[in-house]
């Protein structure tokens, strides 16, 4: 291709591109969109030629004429045109211009100046100048047509020539100009720039020109305006500590600061105010902020809650009404001036060279080394004194320097400067120019391109820094003189620091950055900047406050929550944040100011105290703090720590100052002030009352966990010993007048006081003498009443008022102790040691005072041995007289305690004792006993003495309730006092009341006390389990007979053993048995576990491998517990399998019964353990089976060494073998070939996946086939037919295999060349396999062969010198389609293959698709022809020719029917097997077929039914997909019948493999194969079901399960009581659940079924009426429901028994064989036999 290219460039010819001049200057004003675009180039470019002064001239038609027939120059103004007075000169706003002349005195044009400006786009290299794209002075063509230059001896003129622009270019006649002049002659004449406006735009641009100084403005020959600016002299200012000063990018570093005083100074004739400005007055945008915090920091969440009051949309200003306008002298020149200060930035710019090299590809000019950043600021008075500038003009219009004052309401005329004033905004309040890139119309700042935009936001970062810096240093001035007025005046101080804080406020709202236009970006950057600048360390952010400038880390936002006592914290002035909302938003918002916090109080707090005002103030906002859920402990605990006040009078002597954590109580008036009195002593603890009274009582206590004062806190303060010796007056001790004062104020509110507080008052008065008596101030227990008289000398009660003491002064004072009678002591002493008394006197005289004993007296009356005791038999009763006792160690006069032999109280014969006088009571009351207590009565009982023993146990039982209730046995453990039916004595453990433990050797309590046993002594029944098992192990039964007995006991008490214990004994020898030797019996101990219960059929195949016992019902059912089981489980059996496989296939009885278990074994796989799985794997307890000919058919075979031998010339061999060792036969024509040389596994399903599981190898795998072929016979018709028949029959065959995972699907082998047939002269096909050291190989002929080479097609290659034998072709493609293909595949799709139709169709095949798309095909040809025919013999014209009459119904356009969907490899639904989505549908279809269990289930009816009835003929089946071949698949013939016992013990292993569901969630993913999106397995599927179930509960012991969507439904129901879901569901479906367990159970017990294998569910959609999960049983309510509850809630059960019983008989074939296949119909039509009969007696 470039040789080509190469040739072709070298005949070609060139030719010029061409540009439309004319459209590209166009294109490039077309950007051009700001005002005064032609003068602000021009101004840009004379200061770039150092120009001083400018001069602007506009110039109308008739001066210009007037000029050129004169000859006079251009800048000639001495002859006017325009007359001097106001009513003749002309309207600025409408006077037409002719031609604008611009002149500046900058250095005349260069030979390359002159060069550049003919050029386009080719910018000035200097990086000194502003100009870079050249394109500036095109911005004349915007006004003109042909503009003229002349500068210095030399001119250049342009003119259009078509769209081509030329230049012409001479010298003048003249001597060189001074001036450089660009003449502008108008398209067409046009009004005047607007006058005042256009001298404010010059005003504006002059201000940042590094050269020029002055500018005029003309008309015609008057000058309306003249501005000059006259800079100062800089003055260099530090750069403030801790900015960073060098950019992001680190390509910008600031090397130092200035500031220059800027003065500009306006010359302006009023004609210029008089024509006002078309501008609209700024309007003024209110920022958005958001609502003031209502409290501060640490709480500032406090009193959000309180809301916000909205705030009003502001009213728009009206615009002022116009001023009168006196008539003046238009021509009257008005001078005005404006003083500015410009912050300039010395940067110096160190880019990297790669960055300068994009840089000067976008702007051809390298970036200059230093620039300068300049900021205009305008300062407090200067723009105070601008504002009232604006007053003193009669117009309007305000002042010419309007646009240079600061922008502080945000209403965007600050703007950024690149030499002249772009369309970019700043944001803040003043203008910026720097050496920023603009965008080619120079509007704004190019931020788009990436290397520019590096440049500028560098440049952006030093104007953020700059701002900072003017701000910083600004704010440190106002500091500066703020901290010195420490010594002036105050009024003159405070005049000052208003003025301050107006300034500070003014630089606040300066710095305040807007949104700025047309860019966002540029004042995000500018902020982010200037607050990113600042975040060294040393440098805070300044900012005005209350206290003056400070770091805005100490200032504060204002609150009015703390403003009652917080007095020297700095707070925003409210003016500030008032007017300056936005600045303190963002601050807020950078967390740079923040709200008041809890130290800024403590800070405040530890300072100074308070005065009572400011604690109200400060104790009320706590209160609000706690009110609001944030007072927390600690918090109020640092605060009262804190927190100090002062009371009294400030400095005089009653000044106190208060720690407020020392306060704990506070006085209430109403509840205490009647007692307390206020002028008395007070605790230091007590609040202050008049602040107390100031605050809500009640929230001192929930908010600062204060309390009440009490009358006990006062009574301690005033009991105190330190303040009695102080103060003799206040001191209860030493004054009558206090105690009477304290006594009379207690009185009054002693009935209110509690209890405690009572005992509390009476401790505390106790314990000094407080009482005035006439024998002087006494203590409560010593003084009397004035009433007690019985002795001269007592010390009566006695105030000195001489009040009475009655009512509650009466009762205080009894409750003190104040005596009412004498002390019993005296009586005692003048009595009782007399014996002037008895004992019943003396208790006669106590009963008649009692009322006025104290609890102290009626303890020591307790305490004293003043009581005798009958002496007993045999004593010395003179001794005995001598010797008193206690009341408390006596025993009431009674005979039964004579009879105990218990000391009883010695009452006299004079009176006669009766337990109910009142002397008696009051003995009972000081401790004289009624009755024995438990522990001595236990004692007698257990005592020698025989009679007191059995007395003793009588009274203990007679008057157990009322007095021994409390009995605790293991109280008496040790005691020996019970009753043994052997004579003895026993203690409470030893003894039970059964009689039953005495064949175990436990003794059994006295049959006397045997009815009180259980309840009274609560002696137990029986032995404790732990016992019983210590028992067992120590001495187990020793023969048979006893065990038997031992056991029958045992067995009643099973329930009270704990698991482990029953786990303990299943492992202990404690079963005796007989094993029969060759001499004599000999016994062995056996632990449970190792034992098995007689009688099970299983057991004569097992009685010389187990043990077998049988010790009678009773006692086997405790064996059973202890871990006997009826028959061994699968994995002991695979256990005693693996211990001596040989001995165990002998034992069992050969061969068939071996295979037996091995069929146990593969029916119950998950029930054997892993370890014992593992195990098998490497023994040899595989049964394998090699074929041996005859030897008949080695004579024939000698005979005919090809010629294939009959089954019935072979003989079969047996042996155990390893896993490794046998082979699964998958593949008859290999196993015929090698037959003889390998062992084979049992042809089973069952058996052959349990082998393949166990590791045995699969033929198929292990054969491998070669092929010779000759030439290739293309175009053979055989070939073509075979595919096509192929194509059509493999649908029919893969419906039966939709378990098996393929290879590849239908969809894909019937598209494009993936199937391709091949027909060869010869074929012939060599297999060899490696078995052991053998290496087997056959050679043989062959009709038909697949293979399929990587992912290339599949091949299937065919013989041509033989007839095609089909089940060589069905056997080589199942290879290709299945990876585990099976025999009967084979055979399967071989009759498939070769049977016509018809036959299919009369065996139940579903053939209706094939027949439709034959039919399909033929009317597809006969419409196309018609298609045809019609399109031959239409009329163009015809819009919409008619269809014909005849167009099948399948073509119409009106479209009512659905697309039929086309039949795939993994679906074959014909028109009527689709199925059916809904309820109703499903009933309907019930109700018109019998009842039949699944999608399948009714082909496995019919074949069942076939079993039965054997009909000639059937029409194909009904509904669901195509039935399978009935019957089960041949398999090769044997000479052996399989034994019915085999198929019985299959079904009565599946039966058994039925099992609960443990889990409360079935989770349906974890079984998921992989499942084409197409697959429809139909009822009983549920590897496609990824919907979980969980249990929503129990019914007649049969769990409920749910699906999600069911739970959604009754999840959002809006009953309330269905706020459990579960629960809702088993409410609402309680009838149906009821009648459709009754009909599940009634066909368990037919099927005998575990108790717990069947489990109901209920979905809301689907097809799956039923699922097998593990042996878990789960039968669909929803199908139920639709089909059968209708009936049987009637009394109609037949047909719900007759669809559930197939149903349940379906579910359990898949016990024994996973997919639906051959197999499983068997084994289901077996099932269904088998408990047909009592199925029948159901129906019956």
């Amino acid at each position: 291709m470039a040789h080509l290219r190469e040739a072709l460039w070298e005949s070609g010819h060139d030719e010029s591109v061409e540009v439309n001049q004319r459209a590209l200057i166009d294109k490039v004003l077309a950007r051009y969109s700001g005002e005064f675009t032609v003068f602000r180039e021009l101004l840009q470019n004379s200061d770039d030629a150092g120009s001083s002064a400018v001069e602007i001239h506009f110039e109308t038609l008739a001066y210009t004429k007037r000029k050129t027939d004169d000859g006079e120059s251009e800048g000639d103004a001495n002859a006017s045109l325009l007359p001097s007075g106001k009513q003749d000169l002309p309207d600025l706003k409408t006077v037409q211009v002719h031609q604008w002349v611009f002149k500046n005195n900058g250095q005349a044009f260069r030979e390359e100046d002159w060069s550049r400006l003919k050029k386009i786009a080719e910018g000035n290299p200097d990086e000194e100048k502003i100009g870079a794209f050249g394109v500036g002075f095109y911005s004349l063509f915007s006004v003109t047509e042909d503009p003229f230059v002349t500068s210095g001896d030399q001119w250049m003129g342009f003119y259009w020539k078509g769209d081509q622009l030329l230049a012409r270019r001479g010298n003048t006649s003249k001597e060189p100009d001074p001036w450089t002049s660009f003449l502008m002659v108008l398209r067409e004449p046009s009004p005047l720039p607007p006058a005042f406006d256009f001298t404010r735009f010059l005003a504006s641009s002059i201000t940042f020109m590094a050269h020029l100084r002055e500018v005029s403005l003309f008309l015609d020959d008057k000058r309306l305006a003249r501005l000059v600016k006259t800079p100062g002299h800089p003055k260099a200012l530090g750069i403030p500590r801790g900015l960073k000063s060098t950019s992001p990018g680190g390509g910008m570093v600031v090397k130092g600061i200035q500031a220059t005083p800027l003065h500009i100074k306006a010359e302006v004739l009023r004609w210029v105010y008089s024509a006002g400005t078309e501008k609209p007055p700024p309007v003024i945008v209110q920022a958005k902020s958001k609502q003031a915090p209502s409290s501060g920091g640490f709480f500032s969440n406090l009193f959000s809650s309180l809301g916000s009051t909205p705030s009003r949309a502001s009213t728009p200003v009206p615009q002022p009404p116009p001023k009168p306008q006196p008539q003046v002298n238009l021509l009257e020149v008005n001078e005005s001036s404006v003083t500015l200060s410009i912050f300039t930035a010395d940067v110096e710019v160190k880019l990297d060279k790669k960055l300068e090299k994009e840089l000067y590809r976008s702007t051809k000019k390298n970036p200059p080394a230093r620039l300068k950043y300049e900021l205009i600021y305008t300062g407090k008075d200067e723009y105070d004194d601008s504002k009232k500038e604006d007053d003193r003009y009669p117009y309007t219009t305000g002042s010419i320097f309007q646009g240079l004052r600061a922008d502080l309401d945000g209403t965007g005329s600050a703007r950024v400067f690149i030499g002249h004033a772009t369309g970019q905004t700043t944001g803040i309040g003043g203008h910026m120019a720097a050496r920023f890139i603009p965008t080619v119309e120079r509007e704004s700042i190019d931020l788009m391109d990436r290397n520019v935009a590096i440049w500028n936001k560098e440049l952006l970062y030093v104007g953020g820094f700059l701002s900072r810096a003017a701000y910083t240093i600004e704010l440190a001035n106002i500091r500066e003189v703020w901290n010195g007025l420490a010594t002036a005046p105050d009024e003159a101080s405070k005049e000052i620091k208003a003025h301050l804080c107006n300034r500070g406020l003014h630089v606040l709202k300066f710095f305040t950055f807007h949104p700025s236009t047309p860019s966002s970006t540029v004042s995000q950057l500018l902020q982010d900047a200037f607050f990113s600048c600042g975040t060294g360390t040393g440098q805070g952010f300044l900012i005005i406050s209350t206290a003056g400038v400070q770091d805005a880390g100490e200032v504060r936002m204002p609150d009015e929550a703390f403003a009652g006592f917080l007095k020297n914290l700095p707070v925003i002035p409210a003016e500030v944040l008032a007017e300056a909302k936005l600045m303190v938003d963002v601050l807020q918002a950078r967390r740079l100011l923040k709200d008041v916090t809890f130290d800024d109080v403590l800070k405040e707090l530890r300072l100074r105290p308070l005065t009572e005002v400011e604690t109200v103030a400060m104790l009320k906002w706590w209160i609000t703090v706690h009110r609001s859920g944030q007072g927390h402990v600690r918090v109020r605990t640092e605060l009262l720590n804190a927190a100090v006040m002062s009371t009294g009078t400030p400095g005089g002597p009653d000044e106190k100052i208060v720690q407020l954590s020392a306060i704990e109580t506070f006085m209430n008036p109403k509840q205490t002030g009647a007692v307390i009195p206020t002028d008395g002593p007070l605790p230091e603890h007590l609040l202050p009352l008049s602040i107390s009274k100031a605050l809500e009582l009640d929230m001192l206590v929930v908010t600062f966990g204060w309390r009440e004062l009490t009358v006990i806190d006062w009574l301690k303060h005033i009991t105190n010993a330190g303040l009695r010796e102080k103060d003799v007056e206040h001191d209860l001790a030493r004054s009558a007048v206090w105690a009477e004062r304290v006594f009379t104020g207690i009185s009054r509110q002693w009935p209110s006081f509690g209890q405690p507080v009572q005992k509390e008052i009476i401790g505390l008065l106790n314990d000094i003498a407080c009482v005035p008596t006439t024998a002087g101030i006494k203590r409560a227990g010593e003084a009397y009443f004035p009433n007690v008289n019985l002795f001269g000398d007592l010390p009566t009660v006695a105030f000195p008022s001489a009040m009475p003491i009655k009512g509650q002064l009466e009762r205080l004072l009894t409750a003190l102790g104040v005596r009412k009678h004498v002390d019993l002591q005296v009586v005692f002493n003048r009595m009782i040691k007399t014996g002037d008394w008895t004992i019943a006197d003396l208790t006669k005289y106590l009963v008649s005072v009692q009322t006025t004993l104290a609890n102290e007296e009626i303890t020591r009356l307790r305490n004293t041995s003043a009581f005798p005791r009958e002496t007993y038999p045999g004593e010395d009763a003179e001794k005995n007289k001598t010797v008193r006792y206690k009341a408390s160690d006596l025993y009431e006069p009674l005979d039964i305690f004579r009879e105990l032999k218990l000391p009883v109280l010695d009452w006299g014969g004079q009176v006669k004792w009766r337990g109910s006088s009142e002397e008696a009571k009051f003995l009972y009351r000081l401790g004289l006993l009624r009755f024995p207590p438990l522990e001595v009565i236990i004692n007698l009982a257990a005592g020698p003495d025989a009679g007191a023993r059995k007395a003793a146990m009588k009274y203990f039982l007679d008057n157990f309730a009322s007095r021994y209730s409390d009995y605790n046995p293991d109280q008496f453990g040790d005691k020996a006092f019970i009753p043994a039916r052997d004579g003895g004595l026993a203690k409470h453990g030893e003894v039970f009341a059964n009689s039953d433990w005495e064949k175990l050797g436990y003794r059994i309590v006295d049959d006397s006390i045997r009815n009180d046993a259980l309840t009274k002594l609560k002696i137990s029944e029986h032995p404790h389990p732990s016992g019983l098992v210590s028992l067992l192990q120590r001495k187990p039964p020793p023969t048979e007979a006893i065990a038997s007995q031992w056991f029958a006991v045992l067995a009643t008490r099973i329930s009270a053993f704990m698991p482990s214990q029953l786990k303990t004994l299943s492992q202990m020898p404690i079963v005796p048995t007989r094993s029969v030797g060759t001499e004599k019996s000999v016994v062995r101990m056996l632990p449970p576990g190792q034992c098995y219960f007689a009688g099970d059929s299983d057991g004569q195949v097992h009685s010389k491998l187990f043990v077998y016992v049988d010790f009678g019902p009773q006692a086997n059912s405790f064996l059973m517990a202890c871990g006997a089981k009826n028959k061994p489980s699968v994995d002991e059996i695979a256990q005693m399998m693996l211990g001596d496989p040989r001995r165990f296939y002998s034992e069992v009885g050969g061969r068939l019964n071996f295979l037996m278990e091995l069929r146990n074994l593969a029916a119950n796989r998950r029930a054997i353990a892993p370890a014992t799985f593992t195990r098998m794997k490497r023994a040899q307890i595989l049964l394998g089976s090699r074929r041996v000919k005859t030897g008949a058919s080695k004579v024939r075979d000698a005979a005919a060494p090809n010629q294939d031998v009959d089954e019935e010339d072979w003989q079969y061999e047996y042996d155990l073998r390893r896993a490794e060792e046998v082979i699964v036969a998958d593949e008859i024509n290999s196993y015929r070939l090698f037959g003889e040389s390998i062992f084979t596994a049992p042809q089973e399903d069952l058996l052959e996946e349990f082998y393949i599981d166990l590791g045995c190898p699969r033929l198929s795998r292990l054969v491998r086939e070669d092929y010779k072929t000759s030439s290739e016979i293309r175009g053979a018709k055989v070939a073509a037919e075979t595919r096509a028949r192929v194509l059509e029959r493999l649908p029919l065959f893969l419906h039966e295999h939709r378990h098996e995972n393929l290879r590849f699907t239908y969809n894909w082998l019937n598209s494009g060349n993936n199937f391709v047939v091949k027909t060869f002269g010869k074929l012939i096909v060599t297999k060899s396999m490696k078995y052991g050291a053998k290496l087997l190989s056959q050679e043989r002929e062959a009709s038909a062969a697949a293979k399929r080479d990587g992912n290339g097609p599949a091949q299937l290659w065919l013989a041509g010198n033989t007839q095609v034998d089909m089940y060589e072709v069905a056997t080589s493609l199942c290879h290709l389609l299945f990876q585990n293909p099976r025999n009967n595949d084979a055979l399967l799709f071989m009759t498939i293959l070769s049977t016509d139709l018809k036959s299919l169709m009369r065996r139940g095949y579903n053939v209706d698709r094939i027949l439709r798309q034959q039919q399909a095909q033929r009317e597809a040809a006969y419409n196309a022809a018609r298609e045809k025919m019609v399109a031959e013999t239409a009329l163009v014209s015809d819009a919409s020719p008619a269809l014909p009459a005849d167009l099948p119904p399948s073509q119409s356009l009106l479209g009512n029917a659905p697309e039929r969907p086309e039949s795939t490899a993994e679906t074959l639904v014909s028109s009527d097997s689709t199925p059916r989505s809904s309820l109703e549908d499903m009933r309907r279809e019930h109700q018109s077929q019998p009842p039949r269990a699944s999608s399948t289930a009714s082909n496995a009816l019919q074949h069942l039914m076939r079993r039965f009835n054997r009909p000639q003929s059937s029409s194909s089946s009904s509904g669901g997909l195509p039935a399978p071949n009935p019957g089960p698949m041949p398999r090769p013939s044997s000479s052996t019948v399989t034994p019915l016992s085999n198929i019985a013990s299959n079904i009565d292993t599946a039966v058994k493999a039925c099992r609960e569901e443990k889990s409360d969630l079935v989770n349906n993913r974890k079984q998921m194969q992989t499942v084409k999106e197409t697959l429809d397995e139909g009822y009983c599927d549920v590897s496609g079901y990824s919907r979980d179930l969980h249990k929503a509960g129990d019914m007649g012991g049969i769990p409920v399960f749910v699906s999600p969507d069911v739970l959604d439904r009754y999840r959002t129901q809006a009953d309330p009581k269905r706020s459990d879901p579960k629960r809702g569901f088993m409410e609402d479906k309680h009838d149906p659940l009821a009648r459709f367990i009754y009909v599940i159970q009634e066909l368990r017990d037919v099927y005998k079924l575990p108790a717990k294998s069947l489990h109901i569910f209920c979905d809301v959609g689907g097809e799956l009426i039923a699922f097998n999960r593990e042996g878990s049983l789960y039968l669909n309510l929803r199908y139920y429901e639709a089909w059968h509850d209708e009936e049987v809630s009637a009394g109609d059960r037949s047909k719900a028994y007759i669809s559930w019983y197939f149903t349940l008989a379906h579910e359990i074939a898949h016990n024994l064989v996973q997919p639906h296949n051959s197999e499983h119909e068997f084994y289901f039509s077996a099932i269904c036999e088998q408990y047909l009969v009592p199925f029948a007696r159901l129906l019956s």
